[in-house]
């Protein structure tokens, strides 16, 4: 092994700041060595290789972060700290037991603050506290969880101070993020390091995922279905964790929409009507479960939740009310909490932290800070605030102090500065020391807590600790613990001694019901669009003459459909593809991967395409190749989704789409006195060409076009062919009634198919097509009110 300590003569920690790579001597640290001289020995094309590899991972994973800037918010590329963070398995054990007495101590407090609130009887804690904390819920008070526990998941904000001690900067008890971005974070790494990884020690993150998925199962009665994930919804910064933790684990990810409450029961609303639901792991705040008894203005919640909590017909991962515990103020008690509750002292301490009464006592804190300020530099706000970034810096004299101190619950707050420890990253062609976070995972088994071995790192963008958040250009980064012999593989698949049982479908929720019937619309309609567009760029392109009549007869049809062919790409395209991407990004735990980069990578060559194209032949070569684009992700979902009742769905709306807009075009290309070459235009947009040139050997006429393309049960553009599909499909739904009868859409879809199959070309005209176009509307009508009233 080359000497590494030579290697890495340029890197110098920052004075008086501890480092993650080298040891107080300036030494690597021993869990660094084999890494850094790995790492080294690349030469410089091979690491931007590698890094671009792991980059390359996490854009097809379709991995982002949501920025939040004053023009609105946008989804960025995920920030990878290419370098991760490497921690000795002895250090991480003692990490981790300091972490297991944290979480269970506030587990304890917790109990107390909602149970027989002791604490402030006793005088440990201060009742104002409490009182005028928006996070402590009244209406919570004496309910007690279902499953015995206030807390089953938490996280921790953890630093090295400057002395190598570990201190814990903040509590994430309310709904901790960062799992599955630790999870995408490991993957790339894993990808950039693959030699090394593969036989470096490094603890494996599925079998924490396994154990906890295990534990929530084991909460469930026997009659429900999948735990359930709640989400604000595809607004939110962390939704992305939310639909890959539902997908990776298996779990139903729903929206306050999805769930009603009856008799103290939470019911999922699914295309089979209520069904129970008895675990819950809550992604939002806790004052927005439930408008009935807690924020009245949330519509991300469901009424009467709280009800269901109350009966412990459901249990919360965490309860509502878990917020408390991240109340800054409370670090200033828990030293002697921890000595009145366990009878030990925390074993990894917090940031000194003061708290300084109401703020009637303003004149007389300030006197005792103004003492205080010879000593340590007091900071009014934690190093790391709650979007997991801020650090803050000292201040400077008591003038700035008076400006910045904290009101919380109405009484003051601080807390020491402290600076962050630095671990690596590569920077401009070389590795440099930048301040670090981690935040660690705890999540509660039947065994105890477990702690997940590794974490998710916040890297500073510079050596300033207030660049560490992600909104600022901060980056993550994979958290390596390493053993000292090889560990195991753990994965996500159960034992082989579990017995097997194949499990029944989950219930299709209403709200992913329709998002994926509206998806196979609006992907339909846009591959319509595409088909007219090219046509009419293709007529024009050939003669150059906007009053041809056949160009103008195709302007004037475009024109009916809201289609301007002022616009190459238009408006009415983009929006249908935006729409498309909007709801498959509400299902997106339903989604594999490569169809969502596909819809993506399709929205956006449209967006980029917009605008820039020229008229004509540009136009049209630019309609092949999105009709390429969108018949890859129609072919990626359709033969590869699993044939349950989403697919069903998604099916039935494609094929209403292209009924409906297949009859339209029929229609207004069945008069006798359209110009020539609109039959020609009908085929072209039908994708017939060839077909009609095998099946009929006489010229274009009326009667070929509506035989190919309305009658033909062959041919998958036709009318007909896509009643057939809405029958069939309509037939799997569920709802049918016990005695065999039709159900009222089945009955309308056979309906609809009988009401054309006895047509031929001869008899099916204009006014005909025109209402089957407007049956199928009405049968899509029906549909949506009888599966999401």
């Amino acid at each position: 092994m080359p000497d590494v300590d030579t290697l890495l003569a340029h890197y110098r920690a920052l004075p008086g700041i501890a480092d993650e790579l080298k040891d107080a001597d300036g030494r690597v640290r021993p869990v660094w060595r084999e890494f850094v001289a790995h790492f080294l020995g690349w030469s410089p094309e091979k690491v931007a290789a590698r890094f671009a590899r792991g980059d390359q991972y996490l854009r097809d994973a379709g991995v982002y972060h949501r920025v939040y800037e004053q023009t609105g918010s946008s989804e960025r590329d995920w920030p990878l700290s290419h370098v991760p963070v490497l921690i000795d398995g002895a250090e991480w054990h003692r990490i981790s037991a300091g972490l297991v007495q944290r979480a269970e101590l506030l587990e304890r407090i917790a109990a107390d603050l909602y149970g027989e609130n002791a604490l402030v009887a006793d005088g440990l804690l201060p009742a104002s506290l409490l009182a005028d904390n928006p996070e402590w819920l009244r209406p919570l008070v004496g309910v007690r969880p279902a499953s015995g526990h206030y807390l089953q998941f938490v996280g921790f904000e953890i630093g090295r101070g400057p002395k190598g001690d570990w201190w814990v900067l903040g509590d994430r008890t309310q709904a901790p993020s960062g799992i599955a971005f630790a999870l995408e974070n490991r993957v790339a790494t894993s990808h950039i390091y693959a030699e090394l990884f593969a036989h470096a020690n490094v603890h494996r993150l599925a079998g924490f995922f396994r154990r906890f998925r295990e534990t929530l199962y084991g909460l469930r009665r026997e009659t429900d279905g999948p735990i359930g994930i709640l989400t604000p919804g595809p607004l939110n910064e962390t939704y992305y964790e939310h639909a890959y933790i539902a997908r990776y684990l298996g779990f139903a990810l729903l929206e306050g929409e999805d769930l009603i409450v009856q008799n103290g029961q939470v019911m999922v609303r699914t295309v089979e009507g209520p069904r129970p639901l008895s675990v819950l792991w809550r992604r939002i705040d806790s004052s927005y479960v439930d408008p009935l008894e807690l924020d009245e203005h949330s519509q991300l919640g469901t009424p009467g939740l709280v009800d269901a909590l109350r009966r412990r017909s459901l249990t919360m991962v965490n309860m509502p009310g878990a917020g408390v515990l991240e109340t800054r103020a409370l670090h200033a008690f828990l030293p002697r909490l921890c000595r009145a509750l366990t009878g030990t002292d925390l074993q990894l301490p917090n940031i000194a932290t003061w708290w300084c009464g109401q703020e009637a006592e303003r004149a007389h804190v300030l006197a005792n800070l103004e003492r205080m300020m010879v000593g340590p530099a007091l900071s009014t706000r934690l190093p790391y605030d709650e979007d997991g970034s801020t650090v803050a810096a000292a201040p400077r004299d008591l003038a700035e102090l008076r400006g910045r101190l904290d009101v919380e619950g109405g009484a003051l707050v601080g807390q020491e500065a402290v600076q962050l420890s630095t671990t690596p990253a590569w920077i401009d062609g070389k590795l440099v020391p930048r301040p670090m976070v981690l935040r660690v995972f705890l999540g509660r088994t039947a065994q105890g807590w477990s702690v997940m071995p590794g974490g998710f790192a916040r890297i500073g963008s510079t050596d300033d600790a207030t660049a560490i958040a992600l909104q600022r250009g901060g980056t993550a980064a994979d958290v390596w613990v390493i053993g000292d012999a090889p560990v195991a593989v753990e994965t996500m698949i159960a034992s082989s001694a579990t017995p097997y049982a194949r499990q029944a479908a989950a219930p299709l929720p209403s709200r992913a019901a329709e998002n994926l019937y509206w998806l196979g619309r609006y992907s339909e309609r846009a591959e319509g669009t595409m088909r007219l567009m090219r046509a009419w760029h293709a007529r024009l392109a050939e003669g150059g003459d906007e009053e041809a009549p056949l160009v103008a007869w195709l302007t004037a049809y475009l024109d009916e459909l809201g289609l301007s062919v002022e616009q190459p790409v238009p408006d009415a395209l983009v929006q249908s593809l935006n729409a498309a991407t909007n709801c498959a990004s509400r299902i997106r735990d339903r989604f594999a991967v490569d169809g969502w980069a596909a819809i993506t990578d399709l929205n956006k060559s449209a967006a980029r395409l917009a605008g820039k194209v020229a008229a004509g032949s540009d136009a049209a070569h630019a309609m092949g190749v999105l009709l390429r684009k969108v018949s890859g992700f129609s072919g990626l979902v359709h033969e590869n989704m699993y044939r349950f009742a989403g697919w069903h769905f998604l099916v039935l709306g494609r094929s209403v789409e292209r009924a409906a807009s297949m009859a339209s075009l029929l229609a207004a290309t069945a008069s006798p006195d359209v110009p020539e070459g609109v039959l020609d235009v009908a085929i072209e947009a039908g994708d017939s060409v060839m077909t009609h040139r095998r099946r009929f050997s006489v010229s274009t006429e009326t009667r070929t076009v509506l035989d190919l393309l309305a009658l033909d049960p062959l041919n998958p553009r036709s009318v007909i062919h896509n009643l057939e599909l809405m029958l069939e499909h309509a037939a799997e739904l569920t709802g049918a009634p016990a005695d065999g009868r039709m159900t009222p859409v089945v009955r309308a879809a056979s309906a609809l198919h009988a009401s054309l199959v006895a047509q031929s070309p001869e008899t099916l005209d204009a006014p005909r097509l025109r209402e089957i176009e407007q049956q199928v509307w009405r049968f899509s009508d029906l549909v949506a009110a009888t599966y999401w009233p």
